[in-house]
């Protein structure tokens, strides 16, 4: 039986609704993961809270959710 190609699993942080900017999002890559901001990726914006609570980054597979419980609010 041959073997699958290997997965990778992405890396993920747990947001608080805290961790948001004004608009519900998140920049990655984003200190918040222990990133170091210059030597990564370009910069991108990951829209949590119109995503369902998460989003995963294109450039470098970083997954972003909220914590269980918390809530994007305020979003007009």
């Amino acid at each position: 039986m041959a073997a699958g190609p290997a997965s990778r699993t992405e890396p993920v942080v747990e947001l608080s609704a805290s961790d948001l900017n004004g608009n519900g999002g998140i920049f990655c890559p984003s200190p918040v993961a222990g990133m170091k901001l210059w030597n990564s990726h370009p910069r991108v914006f990951l829209d949590i809270a119109h995503a369902g609570g998460g989003a995963k980054c294109p450039y470098c597979g970083t997954v972003y959710r909220l914590r269980a419980g918390e809530h994007a609010g305020g979003a007009h």
